[in-house]
């Protein structure tokens, strides 16, 4: 019986702590980091401002627990690296997986609003690069390294090549969205922008002697 109360209680502290995020994130957007108090986030998310100090005493707190989130939401699955063995199949892979991630409307709201508030307010920019993109992007270099150490590919600059692929998605699938309001690319357009990043990176890494360099001419 116990047990059952305490898994009971997790689940609404878990409810309301999603409540919680969920509302700070549109008054984020809408009012402005600066402009949206916590009173104010308790209110729309329905809860007392006692249980929101509990979860989350400060307002950058709040916005840590947005930023990681967001990105860790979708990314545990994202970052955890393909087998060994096909450079092919493990960039598409991974590149599918960041297409989706950057792709969310969350994440949109969650960058415009950084953007925004980044002349008064620069640990926010700091939050959502070292909590955010900053594991990802780890993520995808310690892929690249362990291929090249393999002898799967010949990327001497692993920092290098994992801006390259990951910014060759993220200017197709985020950056548009954050200046027009109607970009939503098809499904079939984001899947071709990460298969011409693919052949782009196989083009420029693969060994010259491997099965995959002849696919490529």
């Amino acid at each position: 019986m116990a047990a059952e109360l305490s898994a009971h209680h997790r689940r609404l502290a878990q409810q309301k702590r999603e409540a919680i995020t969920s509302a700070a994130t549109e008054l984020f957007l809408e009012r402005g980091y600066d402009g949206t108090s916590l009173a104010r986030i308790a209110e729309a998310a329905g809860v007392s401002k006692s249980t929101l100090f509990k979860q989350f005493p400060t307002k950058a707190a709040l916005f840590e627990a947005i930023v990681a989130e967001s990105w860790q939401r979708d990314a545990d699955d994202a970052m955890a690296q393909p087998p060994a063995g096909d450079l092919r199949s493990g960039l598409t892979t991974i590149g599918h997986s960041y297409a989706g991630l950057v792709g969310r409307p969350g994440m949109t709201a969650l960058f415009r609003i950084v953007i925004a508030e980044l002349p008064r307010f620069p640990e926010l920019g700091r939050m959502q690069f070292q909590l955010g993109k900053l594991p990802y992007f780890a993520s995808v270099q310690r892929y690249l390294e362990s291929e090249h150490e393999a002898g799967n590919a010949e990327v001497p600059d692993a920092v290098s090549a994992a801006n390259q692929f990951l910014g060759m998605i993220a200017n197709y699938v985020l950056w548009p969205r954050m200046l027009l309001s109607d970009w939503n690319p098809e499904a079939s357009d984001v899947d071709y922008a990460v298969e011409e990043a693919v052949r782009t990176i196989l083009a420029r890494y693969t060994p010259a002697q491997s099965p995959a360099s002849k696919n490529l001419k």
